[in-house]
């Protein structure tokens, strides 16, 4: 998942930048380092963004068992 993750964070930084310098109508690849940036800082985004979920995942599966458990407490025993 991570490299998937990087490539579609790199693609969008990438587009992103393009978008931005075709809405100036500037050329495409005007300052190619900006591109670099762009998709450093996509990849970096898109990867917290999934270990972002993973940890409210882990975070909600607690919550829901531990709700669980006090529900069995209160009703059942």
């Amino acid at each position: 998942m991570a490299v998937s993750a990087t490539v579609i964070g790199a693609l969008l930084g990438l587009g992103t930048q393009m978008y931005s310098n075709a809405l100036r109508k500037l050329p495409y690849m005007r300052h190619p380092w900006e591109h670099l940036l762009g998709m450093g800082m996509g990849a970096v985004f898109v990867n917290q963004l999934v270990n972002w979920d993973a940890q409210l995942q882990r975070d909600l599966d607690n919550m829901l068992e531990k709700a669980k458990a006090a529900n069995e407490r209160r009703y059942f025993g």
